[in-house]
C-alpha cells in the first residue's frame, strides 16, 4: 500500500506502459518527485555498492576537451538515453553501458538538462524530444536513433521564430528538458538576463508528431489579459527574461500544467518595469491542453535580485485532519519553500507578506513587501554582517574583510534588500539557496530535499555610460538606466561576496547545506552541511559544505543519493536522518541529478552523469 501514490502517478505518465522500475520523465515521473520505490540498494547495505559502468559521452566527438555536463538520462523499456554536452543523444545498455545507437546533430551550443520520451501511436514510432541551446527543438526515433523526417524540418523545428524577431542578436534556447501530455510536447524558453528588451520567454505546447504549434501562453501578459496591469508605463513592451527555462510538472488526472517563471530582464534594475510584473517570478497553473491560466502565485514581487525559481514545482499529496491534499512545493534562489494547493494556488502552510528595505536607485520601483511562509524556515540564510564573515584562514578573513571595507563599506539591512548607490552585500545572490537540480520527496516520509548554497554577491548601481553596451561584470546592459557594478579591491573588481584567489566564500560556513523538510507539517526535519573543501580538511577546518550545482534522487531503500558538490563527490544520505552512509569520487563534478533503475538482469543501477563521462553504480 505504501507504493500506491507513486504507481498512481506512474499510471498518468507520458510513458504509462513503461513500468515503475525505469525512469521515464526527467524527474522521475512528470510530477517532479525524483523518488524511486526500488530498495533493492538500502541503508543496510550501500557501502558496498561499486562502480558497475562507465561511458565516455566524448568518444567520436571533435575538439577533445572536457565539457561540464548537466543532462538528466532517461530509462525507458529497458534502454538508457541521455543527451550529452558533444552534440549528441545516445542509447545505452542499461546492464552494461554499451552503446546501442548514436544520434549526433550541428547545434553545438550549451547542451539542455534533459530529454522527454513520447511512447507514439499506431502511426507514429516512438521518440525522444529534446532542446538545443541556440534554439531547437528535435525529435530522434527511439529505436533506431534516427532524425524523425515527418517532424518539422527533417526532424527539428526552429523555436526562435516569433520569439526574437525584432532582436535577432539576442540569445534564445532551451535549456530544460520538454513535458509530454499526450500528443503535446510543452516547452519554455531560455532568454538573456541583460539587456531589458529582447527575445520572448513564452511557454509553447508543439505536437509530438509533426511539430506543429499547438498552444502558446504569454509570459508577460499582453494588453486584456489577466496580469496585464502590472505592468505600469509599458514595461511590458518587447520585455525579455521571464522564462520557464526549467523543466515544467504535470498532474495528468486533472490536466493541470505547473510552470515556474524567471524574473524579467534586466534582473538588477526595474526602473523601466514598474509594478509587480506578473509571470516574472511566479509559479502558474494552465489547462495542459490549451495553455489557459489557471491561477498563479507570485514568489517575489518586482524581482531586482534575480531570485527567480528554477527548481521544478514538484507535486505531492499532504496528509490533513485525515484526507489527502493534492499540493504543490516551489523553492528557489532564497531558500523559501511554499507549499500550495495545487487545485487553486493557496497557500497550505500559511504565508505572510512582510515589508522589505527600499533602496536609494533613482527611478526604481520598489516593492513595499515580500512573501514569506511562516513555516519552514528558509533553507539558505537571508542576511549577513560584518561579524559573520568568514575566518576559514587568516588569509581569507583578511581578504573578505577588505572586500567588505572597500569603496566605504558594505552594507546589509537583511531579507530582500537592494542593491543601492554604495557597496550593498545580497543574501542570498543571484546563485545562491536552492538551484536548477530541485529537490525530491521520499512520500513514505513525507520529506522533502534540498540543496542549497549559502552564496552572496556584492556591488553597486551606477547610471549607465553611453556607449558602453556592457558593465565590470560582462553584462549587456547597453538599453537599461542603471547597471550593477562590482566592489574594487585588490586591483580587481569583484562580483562575487568570494576570493577569487581561493573561490571561498566571504560568508562564514556552511557555504553548503543539505535539509530536509516535512511538507505534511512544515517542520524541518533536519539539516547537515553538504560538501567539503578538501584543502580546509588538511588544514583541520571542518564540515565547511561546499557550493554545489544539481540535485538528488531518494528512493524506497531509504536513501538520498546527490552529486552536485564542488568536491567531486557522490554520496548517499540516509533519508530519515541525513546521516551520510557513503560516498565516492567521481572523475568530475556531477553538476546532474542522478536516476535509478531495475536492469533488465533484475540489478537496481544509480547512474549520474560527470561531465564526460555516464557512471553507473550497483551491488556487486
Amino acid at each position: 500500500m505504501r507504493l500506491a501514490p507513486f504507481l498512481l502517478m506512474a499510471a498518468g505518465m507520458a510513458a504509462a506502459a513503461t513500468p515503475a522500475t525505469d525512469w521515464p520523465a526527467y524527474g522521475g515521473d512528470t510530477a517532479n518527485t525524483r523518488y524511486s520505490p526500488l530498495n533493492q540498494i538500502n541503508a543496510g547495505n550501500v557501502t558496498r555498492l561499486a562502480q558497475a559502468w562507465a561511458f565516455d559521452t566524448s568518444q567520436g566527438s571533435s575538439g577533445g576537451r572536457s565539457r561540464a555536463a548537466q543532462a538528466t538520462p532517461l530509462v525507458v523499456n529497458g534502454v538508457v538515453y541521455v543527451v550529452t554536452a558533444h552534440s549528441s543523444l545516445v542509447a545505452l545498455d542499461p546492464a552494461t553501458g554499451k552503446q546501442v545507437w548514436v544520434f549526433r546533430h550541428k547545434h553545438n551550443a550549451r547542451p539542455p538538462r534533459g530529454i522527454a520520451y513520447w511512447p507514439g501511436d499506431r502511426d507514429n514510432a516512438a521518440r525522444l524530444l529534446f532542446g538545443t541551446g541556440d534554439g531547437f527543438l528535435l525529435a530522434v526515433d527511439a529505436k533506431t536513433g534516427q532524425a524523425i523526417p515527418g517532424f518539422g524540418n527533417e526532424g527539428e523545428i526552429d523555436l526562435r521564430k516569433g520569439m526574437k524577431d525584432k532582436f535577432p542578436n539576442v540569445h534564445y534556447g532551451l535549456s530544460g528538458a520538454p513535458i509530454i501530455y499526450k500528443n503535446l510536447a510543452i516547452v519554455g524558453s531560455h532568454t538573456q538576463d541583460s539587456p531589458g528588451l529582447g527575445s520572448k520567454g513564452d511557454a509553447r505546447a508543439f505536437d509530438a508528431r509533426t511539430g506543429k504549434l499547438m498552444w502558446t501562453f504569454h509570459s508577460v501578459p499582453q494588453p486584456g489579459e489577466p496580469g496585464h496591469e502590472t505592468w505600469l508605463n509599458d514595461g511590458w513592451i518587447d520585455r525579455s527574461g521571464v522564462n520557464s527555462w526549467t523543466t515544467g510538472s504535470l498532474d495528468p488526472q486533472t490536466a493541470t500544467l505547473f510552470l515556474t517563471f524567471d524574473s524579467p530582464s534586466y534582473d538588477f534594475y526595474g526602473g523601466d518595469r514598474p509594478g509587480t510584473n506578473l509571470y516574472g517570478n511566479t509559479l502558474v497553473a494552465l489547462d495542459a491542453a490549451a495553455g489557459k491560466l489557471k491561477w498563479h502565485f507570485q514568489t517575489v514581487h518586482h524581482d531586482i535580485w534575480d531570485y527567480d525559481a528554477p527548481p521544478t514545482p514538484t507535486l505531492v499529496e499532504i496528509a490533513r485532519d485525515g484526507r489527502n491534499i493534492p499540493a504543490v512545493i516551489q523553492t528557489g534562489k532564497t531558500g523559501l519553500v511554499f507549499v500550495l494547493d495545487r487545485r487553486d494556488g493557496k497557500p497550505l502552510i500559511p504565508v505572510e507578506e512582510r515589508p522589505v528595505p527600499k533602496g536609494d536607485v533613482p527611478g526604481e520601483w520598489y516593492s513595499p513587501t515580500q512573501p514569506f511562509p511562516v513555516k519552514p524556515p528558509p533553507l539558505t540564510r537571508l542576511s549577513i554582517s560584518r561579524d559573520e564573515l568568514a575566518k576559514v584562514t587568516p588569509e581569507q578573513q583578511k581578504f573578505c574583510e577588505e572586500l567588505w571595507d572597500a569603496e566605504g563599506g558594505a552594507h546589509n539591512e537583511g531579507p530582500f534588500t537592494p542593491v543601492g548607490s554604495t557597496p550593498t552585500v545580497v543574501f542570498p545572490g543571484p546563485d545562491g539557496g536552492g538551484n536548477w537540480g530541485s529537490g525530491s520527496v521520499d512520500p513514505k516520509l513525507g520529506y522533502f530535499f534540498l540543496n542549497s548554497k549559502n552564496d552572496g554577491a556584492i556591488s553597486k548601481m551606477v547610471k549607465t555610460v553611453p556607449g558602453e553596451p556592457k558593465n565590470g561584470l560582462g553584462e549587456d546592459v547597453s538599453q537599461n538606466a542603471y547597471i550593477r557594478k562590482g566592489v574594487r579591491v585588490g586591483g580587481r573588481t569583484v562580483g562575487a561576496f568570494s576570493n577569487p584567489q581561493t573561490g571561498w566564500p566571504c560568508n562564514a560556513p556552511p557555504w553548503g547545506e543539505l535539509s530536509a523538510v516535512n511538507y505534511n507539517t512544515g517542520e524541518l526535519a533536519w539539516r547537515v552541511p553538504f560538501g567539503r573543501v578538501d584543502e580546509l580538511e588538511a588544514k583541520g577546518v571542518m564540515n565547511t559544505g561546499s557550493f554545489n550545482k544539481g540535485g538528488s534522487v531518494a528512493t524506497l531503500g531509504g536513501l538520498l543519493f546527490i552529486g552536485a558538490s564542488y568536491d567531486g563527490r557522490f554520496h548517499a544520505y540516509d533519508s530519515k536522518s541525513g546521516k551520510l552512509l557513503w560516498e565516492t569520487k567521481l572523475p568530475a563534478m556531477a553538476q546532474a541529478n542522478p536516476i535509478t533503475y531495475m536492469g533488465k538482469n533484475g540489478k537496481q543501477y544509480v547512474v549520474v552523469d560527470a561531465a564526460d563521462t555516464i557512471v553507473a553504480f550497483a551491488l556487486p
